[in-house]
């Protein structure tokens, strides 16, 4: 059975005539612009800011789309990943009523969103390998589920599900299954992307935060069916994206080729650090990481965080997070950054 996105969508959201801003009833170039009620002054800083943005970044979608192989109509563009998500629940879960399948551990806004729309949530653990546990996800679906989060590498464990199961839920789901790939670009593995012609209820979510040190540009991409992505639109703030941050993509860009030396760095890094590690007597386990950091199963987490604070080191503690006992999640840094880390830990495991 065809999966068809509008007609999945709440019945409200069907309904819904968005909001019609001046930029979406005009589209091209003019040389007056007297339709939006803006300071036609200028703005107080060099870039031009009184004019409002693009509301559907073409621009943006243009480059995106010549890079990743789709359709501009494919792209939703969002202040960042989380605008995506929160969307997804705004337009397919019923408050009080739908529910939706995460599998933890994983990145823990799939929940806050849920908690904020008054979802609930069925949670069905990976397993001890940190993969999916698909007979189990399968059995947990009920008529009130609506989506399916996986996050693909996997925060905090870092590792690449395993793409066949992936595509084998998607292919048994009567609804929306997001995968997140905000950390794709430091693994080995391809991204999903090239399926979502093929199914029609997969949302594959990318970032700008991670491999190309924009986070402070709040950019995060949703690439899915035309229907999908239609929704996305009908649903979103008129201006979501600023111009700041769209001409920050755009400028990007130009650095293509150093955002990818980047990457290469950082994955040549996480060996060394991963080998380096291996090699502290208290450090129980590093996990394998397609992603930008390690998860690293230590004896008593919880001292040798406390220590790293007053070593002026801030890594995370994962400990109470469901199979990650005892963990630290550390993010890869800058060969100097790292060198200090690890005398910092030698330092620790002489006390």
């Amino acid at each position: 059975m065809a999966f068809d996105p509008e007609k999945f969508a709440r019945q409200n959201i069907r309904r819904l005539v968005s909001y019609s801003s001046a930029r979406h009833e005009f589209a091209g170039d003019a040389e007056i612009y007297l339709d939006a009620n803006e300071n036609a002054f200028g703005s107080p800083v060099k870039t031009q800011l009184n004019r409002y943005p693009d509301p559907l970044q073409m621009a943006v979608k243009e480059k995106i789309a010549e890079s990743k192989g789709v359709d501009p109509a494919q792209i939703f563009i969002g202040n960042g990943s989380d605008e995506a998500i929160d969307l997804l629940f705004r337009i397919f879960c019923e408050p009080g009523r739908d529910e939706v399948i995460i599998c933890p551990p994983t990145y823990g806004m799939y929940k806050v969103a849920a908690d904020i729309n008054a979802v609930f949530i069925e949670q069905v653990s990976l397993t001890t390998a940190f993969q999916l546990d698909v007979p189990q996800i399968l059995r947990a679906i009920t008529p009130a589920t609506k989506m399916i989060f996986i996050c693909s590498p996997n925060n905090p464990t870092g590792n690449a599900i395993d793409r066949e199961d992936i595509l084998h839920i998607a292919g048994s789901f009567q609804g929306v299954v997001i995968v997140d790939e905000a950390y794709i670009d430091f693994s080995s593995g391809l991204s999903l992307i090239d399926e979502i012609g093929n199914f029609q209820n997969l949302a594959v979510l990318q970032t700008f935060s991670k491999a190309w040190g924009l986070a402070g540009a709040r950019v995060g991409m949703a690439f899915g069916d035309e229907q999908l992505i239609a929704l996305f639109n009908r649903v979103k703030a008129p201006y979501n994206v600023s111009q700041l941050a769209q001409d920050t993509i755009l400028a990007a860009w130009n650095n293509e080729a150093e955002v990818k030396s980047w990457i290469q760095r950082i994955v040549e890094q996480r060996q060394l650090l991963a080998d380096a590690l291996n090699g502290l007597e208290f450090v129980q386990t590093v996990y394998p990481s397609d992603a930008n950091f390690l998860l690293v199963k230590v004896v008593n987490a919880e001292a040798v965080y406390s220590f790293l604070l007053k070593e002026k080191i801030v890594v995370r503690d994962r400990s109470n997070v469901r199979l990650c006992e005892d963990c630290l999640r550390i993010t890869i840094g800058t060969p100097e950054e790292n060198g200090r880390l690890l005398l910092s830990l030698k330092s620790f495991g002489k006390n």
